[in-house]
């Protein structure tokens, strides 16, 4: 440990050119998802390992059917709310679900969230959001 430090305050390091991947949101289009009233933007994909950081915009009134999560599920609401029986999340909060976990969520007001998929959703009849 002392010695990675020491050789990165003694510049033996070089960053990794392209290591980085630069994604502005506001230059892409919001894309239909297979969910009436959720549009979607791709930040981030590995569809090898089931991986997305998706932008989610619902409408009022929107609602994703019922479904498990495999993995954990990370959202943060950027704008409105939405909610599953276990409670609400409004703009500035964050929940996650546990793997294995089992709900519907629904969006009275509209929302947009950034969420966090370490694998996809399991719906009836698809597994994840595809652009509809």
């Amino acid at each position: 440990m002392a010695a990675n430090l020491s050789n990165r305050l003694t510049g033996r390091l070089t960053a990794t050119l392209g290591g980085s991947t630069y994604v502005d949101p506001a230059t892409m289009d919001w894309q239909p998802s297979q969910f009436d009233k959720i549009a979607m933007k791709i930040l981030y994909r590995d569809e090898a390992k089931g991986e997305m950081t998706v932008l989610l915009k619902w409408e009022p009134g929107a609602t994703l059917p019922f479904h498990r999560h495999p993995e954990i599920e990370q959202s943060y609401v950027l704008e409105g709310s939405f909610s599953d029986h276990d409670g609400i999340c409004r703009a500035g909060e964050f929940v996650w679900r546990k793997a294995g976990s089992l709900h519907e969520t629904r969006s009275d007001e509209g929302c947009t969230i950034l969420a966090i998929y370490r694998k996809p959703n399991v719906f009836f009849h698809t597994d994840g959001f595809t652009p509809g």
